[in-house]
């Protein structure tokens, strides 16, 4: 048993960052991604002789965090997203054209539906191939794809109408 701890304890060390990571980019609240990550954490550790089996443990890890990212989203208590800024935003200078991108870019994520969310931060982000996503999430590989192309279509958008604004 101590040993089972040990090797769960180092696997934990090396991979809970990544994992909090995937967490929060699924389900888009830091607050949120740690709750996930413990419910995964949890899962795995009761789990474990069975994720050592498997060949790819963190794989296998990352896909207890994306199930439990998409469950957690359909709890009736997290229906609302959080915010830390107020509706009206102040124009921003040039200097924060970057970090005012990537904010828009991380709102309308957390915006997409779950599923599309997923299937982005997991081809893109993560840099899954179409069939290890669609695995993954339990899907067919036509449903990433779509899924994925929705996405980021509406990242698109976003993008396209911060710039109009700032022109």
């Amino acid at each position: 048993m101590v040993e089972r701890d040990q090797e769960y304890a180092e696997f934990v060390a090396s991979a809970g960052t990544a994992l909090r990571r995937t967490a929060y980019l699924v389900c888009g609240d830091w607050h949120r991604a740690d709750d996930v990550v413990q419910d995964a954490l949890y899962k795995l550790y009761v789990s474990w002789p069975k994720v050592v089996r498997s060949s790819h443990p963190f794989a296998y890890a990352r896909r207890v965090v994306v199930n439990a990212a998409l469950d957690s989203g359909r709890r009736p208590w997290r229906r609302e997203v959080p915010t830390d800024r107020p509706p009206d935003r102040a124009q921003q200078s040039d200097s924060s054209a970057a970090h005012a991108d990537r904010d828009e870019i991380q709102a309308v994520l957390v915006g997409l539906p779950p599923r599309q969310r997923a299937c982005v931060v997991l081809r893109y982000y993560e840099d899954l191939s179409v069939d290890q996503t669609a695995e993954l999430l339990g899907v067919s590989p036509g449903t990433v794809k779509s899924q994925a192309a929705r996405g980021l279509a509406t990242l698109r958008n976003a993008i396209d109408q911060a710039r109009e604004r700032r022109s």
